[in-house]
C-alpha cells in the first residue's frame, strides 16, 4: 500500500534550515508534499481493504513508523481494535497520533508507575529480538573470534552503524584505527550505503591465503550479527532501539553514539536513559566529530577495565526481556 513520510529534523533552529537550504528544499518541502499525497493514498487504500467484511481482521498490530498511520486511522474508522508497539524511549509521530485510541500501547522500554497509572492501556513488553541473541560464555567468545579469523587472545571491538552504516562513525574509525589496533582487534560493519567510501581501509586487512594476519576486518554488512557481536568484548554503535535490545540480550558492554538530528531525538533519549542507569557510555555524534580522540579514549579505558565492562553489561542486560515476543503475541491475541 502507498504511504507517505513526513521529514523533520530534531532541534533545528530557523538558521539551520537556511544553512542546509539544499536539504530543506529537497526533503522538507518537496518531500513533505509527496509524503502528504502518499499518506492520503495510503488512507484511501486502507479504507477500501478494510471495508471488505469477509476479509476484515479482528485486530491489527502496528509496529510504528509512517506506514502504520493511515492503516491505524482507517482501523479506527471501522472500529477495529489495534495494538501499537513503540521501541524507542520517546514516541514517534505516528504512534503519538495513534496511541489515544489504541487498545494497547506496548513499549520497548520500562515505564514509570506514574505513567502506567495515568495510561491504563500502556504496557511494557520489551523489544522482540531473534532468539539467537543471547549471552555467550568466555569460551564461546573465543571460538567465535577464531571463526571470524581474529586472535582469541586479544580484546575485540566491533563498530557498527547498522545495515546502512554511519558515515560519521566510519570516518572517525578511519582516523583512530592505527592507534586502536595497538590495543585490540577491530571489526567494522561499514554499511551498504557507505562501504564503497571505506575500501581504503582494506589495506589494514591482510590475508595469507585463508588466514588473517592482521587484527582488522571490514564488512559491508554481516548476516550473522549475533555471532559477530557475541564475539565482541566491546561494541560501538548508534543508539537505535532494536540494536540496543540485541546488545542487551547478548549482555555486552557498549559505547553508544546517538545521532542528534533524527526526528524526536529518539536516539539521544534512548542513550541518555541508559547512561543515567550506568548501562552504557554515551558520546554524542557532534562531540565525536569535533573530538575523534574522545571515542578512542573511551575505548581504551573500557578495554583496560574488564570489571567496568562487566558491570555495564550486567546493567544493560536488565533491559532485555526474553519473553518480549510471546508477551506481545499474547496481547494481540487477547485484543482479537
Amino acid at each position: 500500500m502507498p504511504a507517505g513520510k513526513f521529514h523533520r529534523y530534531a532541534n533545528w533552529t530557523l538558521r539551520d534550515y537556511f544553512v542546509h537550504i539544499g536539504i530543506t528544499v529537497k526533503e522538507l518541502i518537496v518531500g513533505n508534499i509527496l509524503g502528504f499525497v502518499g499518506f492520503l493514498l495510503g488512507f484511501i487504500t486502507s479504507v477500501f481493504r478494510l471495508m471488505r467484511k469477509n476479509e476484515r481482521p479482528n485486530v491489527i498490530f502496528l509496529k510504528g513508523g509512517y506506514v502504520c498511520l493511515p492503516v491505524g486511522l482507517a482501523a479506527r474508522f471501522f472500529k477495529i481494535p489495534y495494538v501499537i508497539h513503540e521501541s524507542d524511549a520517546t514516541m514517534g509521530l505516528a504512534n503519538r497520533i495513534l496511541a489515544k485510541h489504541a487498545s494497547k500501547v506496548a513499549f520497548g522500554v520500562p515505564l514509570s508507575d506514574d505513567i502506567l497509572a495515568a495510561h491504563p492501556n500502556y504496557i511494557w513488553t520489551g523489544i522482540p529480538v531473534a532468539p539467537e541473541f543471547k549471552p555467550v560464555s568466555v569460551s564461546k567468545m573465543a571460538s567465535l573470534k577464531k571463526a571470524f579469523s581474529f586472535s582469541p587472545d586479544r580484546p575485540l571491538v566491533v563498530i557498527t552503524g547498522g545495515s546502512q552504516g554511519s558515515e560519521n562513525l566510519n570516518e572517525v574509525t578511519r582516523q583512530i584505527l592505527p592507534e586502536l589496533l595497538k590495543i585490540a582487534s577491530v571489526g567494522l560493519v561499514a554499511g551498504r550505503k557507505h562501504y564503497e567510501n571505506m575500501v581504503d581501509l582494506k589495506k589494514y586487512e591482510n590475508w595469507n591465503k585463508a588466514s588473517l594476519e592482521s587484527d582488522f576486518r571490514m564488512w559491508e554488512f554481516n548476516t550473522t550479527m549475533n555471532e559477530l557481536m557475541g564475539a565482541a568484548d566491546l561494541i560501538v554503535s548508534r543508539a537505535g532501539a532494536t540494536t540496543i535490545a540485541e546488545m542487551a540480550a547478548l549482555k555486552k558492554a557498549t559505547i553508544l553514539v546517538p545521532f542528534e538530528p533524527l526526528p524526536g531525538a529518539h536516539q539521544v533519549k534512548n542513550a541518555d536513559r541508559l547512561e543515567k542507569a550506568k548501562a552504557a557510555v554515551v558520546i554524542y555524534d557532534s562531540k565525536m566529530m569535533k573530538e575523534p580522540n574522545k571515542l578512542l579514549e573511551e575505548i581504551k579505558h573500557l578495554i583496560k577495565s574488564p570489571k567496568t565492562r562487566e558491570q555495564m553489561a550486567e546493567r544493560l542486560y536488565t533491559e532485555a526481556r526474553a519473553d518480549a515476543a510471546s508477551h506481545l503475541a499474547e496481547i494481540v491475541l487477547k485484543e482479537a
